[in-house]
């Protein structure tokens, strides 16, 4: 089964070809980065228009490279929710467009379940049920994934994600929009114990997280310094933040690990790309004798090859959308907010 996939709830226009939701054949990124840098973060209405001009010809070359017509797609998916409204609508209208056209099924797919869905293309061998550490720019969660289309939240953030935490962090250092990367480059040459940051624990859910508090610390340090007339060294925070951040994920996701038995640990999102939290969750695995599996940074972002794949298992699952299908801007990854037609195969 060949899906066409679109991704459009942020600021990246994508569309790609998957095979049975394992084989990529075809994954084309249109990145708005360099033009939002100019504002230090996402513009959803700049964000809105450039996927509007760029859709139709990142579908074509898609197809192109795929070696496939629209007529030769089996399906259409697209992510319809979390994220950007505006960019949200662009993806999901233009899908319902050509799900209509050319009598395909619509495949509606939830953004989070297709950053779980990255690891499929990767791992042939990956199945659920595992555990799985989402963490994004706008998402931080622990979840149990216990079927290709069926999950439980067993833990998130209370209020900021860690990609947030970290772009506002690196933005007050001094680095540039996206600064989530350039932390990462800069605490390779820093010293983790120069500076000790909090380590929130939130009531009431030990699996929870709260990472306000952590970009809030930094940004006092930063402040408190020059109040002083100090100066802090750049590398030594952004070494001392991501060690922190590194003993909240592995601290709490380790510890689920635990309760729920998992042999298989998955890592997914923008912030799985992360080489600090990469090399502490290959230790901390390997310790506890458990299979780590996490995407190739190419899959670690937004791209529509994780949606196309996500889209097969969903179709698996008789989820097909109508016309009828609508954006929404903030969902939990176990609901899902479409009318359901008849099964897909």
């Amino acid at each position: 089964m060949k899906v066409l996939g679109i991704e459009s709830s942020c600021d990246e226009t994508a569309v790609a070809v998957v095979e049975d939701g394992r084989k990529v054949l075809s994954n084309m990124v249109v990145s708005q980065i360099e033009e939002h840098k100019l504002y230090g973060g996402v513009v959803p209405e700049i964000a809105s228009r450039r996927h509007c001009e760029s859709i139709v010809g990142v579908t074509d070359l898609a197809l192109k490279e795929a070696g496939l017509t629209l007529d030769e797609i089996d399906a259409v998916a697209v992510t319809y929710a979390p994220g950007l409204i505006g960019a949200l609508l662009v993806g999901v209208n233009f899908a319902k467009g050509l799900a209509l056209v050319k009598k395909k099924p619509l495949i509606p797919v939830h953004h989070i379940r297709g950053h779980i869905a990255a690891n499929y293309l990767v791992h042939p061998e990956l199945e659920p049920p595992f555990l799985c550490m989402v963490m994004s720019g706008g998402h931080s969660h622990i979840v149990w994934v216990k079927s290709y289309t069926e999950y439980e939240i067993i833990g998130r953030t209370r209020d900021d994600a860690v990609g947030e935490a970290y772009d506002k962090a690196a933005r007050a250092l001094g680095f540039p929009y996206p600064g989530g990367v350039h932390m990462d480059q800069a605490a390779q040459n820093g010293d983790p114990d120069h500076y000790r940051l909090p380590r929130p624990k939130v009531d009431g859910n030990p699996y929870d997280f709260s990472f306000s508090g952590l970009k809030t610390a930094v940004i006092n340090l930063i402040h408190h310094a020059k109040q002083k007339g100090e100066e802090v060294c750049v590398s030594d925070v952004a070494a001392s933040f991501q060690l922190t951040v590194c003993d909240l994920i592995s601290g709490r996701l380790m510890r689920a690990a635990e309760e729920y038995r998992a042999d298989k640990i998955v890592l997914a999102g923008g912030v799985s790309a992360n080489s600090g939290v990469r090399t502490r969750m290959e230790t901390e695995c390997k310790k506890m004798g458990i299979k780590l599996y996490m995407p190739p940074l190419c899959y670690c972002g937004d791209n529509a090859a994780m949606i196309a794949s996500q889209g097969y298992f969903e179709a698996v699952h008789a989820k097909k959308a109508g016309m009828s299908l609508n954006a929404t801007a903030s969902l939990p990854i176990t609901d899902e907010k479409f009318e359901i037609k008849e099964a897909v195969l």
